[in-house]
């Protein structure tokens, strides 16, 4: 929880008053110079609420999928995903990610075999061609699934940060019921 506080003690700024969604008044504290004033103790509590829910789905022995693919953030998503013991997209949001799961598991699954071949040095008595083309695969499978190797099913709970670059990973979530939990700005947020 002290890292969150001490995120929100330098992220209070929202953005300009002109650009909001006024179902969002309730966590706006005010107004200076045109710059919304976050209301940090509204955002304390349901930061709260969050933390309750992932403490209780943790407990539970439910999965994680961390997703954020904004540059700034895609490092900082791969390092808590793996201390968590959870899956992540950093890249980009692949369409049907979880809606068409099955063509996924198989990405994954080829992903995973050509790992094992290069291990087992399989990949030697291949042409140069046909190595150089399987390493180049692997490389764009791990690219964009590289956090989801052990995944073995749809995750329980799907953690975004920056809701607008990831709206396809949401309707996704949403399509399936899949519970999701976004870090947001005051700015033009579609509340639900």
């Amino acid at each position: 929880m002290e890292r969150i506080v001490l995120i929100l003690y330098s992220n209070y700024f929202g953005h300009q008053a002109r650009h909001w969604n006024p179902k969002m008044a309730r966590y706006i504290y005010g107004k200076r110079n045109g710059i919304h004033i976050i209301d940090l103790i509204q955002t304390y509590f349901q930061l709260k609420k969050v933390l309750k829910f992932l403490t209780d789905s943790a407990s539970q022995g439910k999965t994680f999928l961390f997703v954020g693919t904004k540059k700034q953030a895609a490092p900082v998503i791969s390092k808590i995903a793996i201390e968590c013991n959870s899956f992540y997209v950093n890249q980009r949001w692949l369409g049907g990610m979880l809606t068409n799961w099955q063509t996924v598991k198989s990405s994954i699954k080829k992903l995973n075999e050509l790992e094992l071949r290069e291990k087992t040095s399989s990949f030697q008595n291949l042409p140069k061609k046909e190595i150089a083309l399987a390493k180049k695969q692997k490389e764009r499978l791990e690219k964009y699934i590289g956090g989801l190797k052990e995944m073995k099913s749809l995750p329980d709970v799907v953690i975004l940060i920056g809701q607008p670059a990831e709206k396809n990973a949401v309707h996704e979530c949403t399509k399936l019921g899949i519970r999701s939990i976004t870090i947001l700005c005051d700015k033009g947020v579609k509340t639900q």
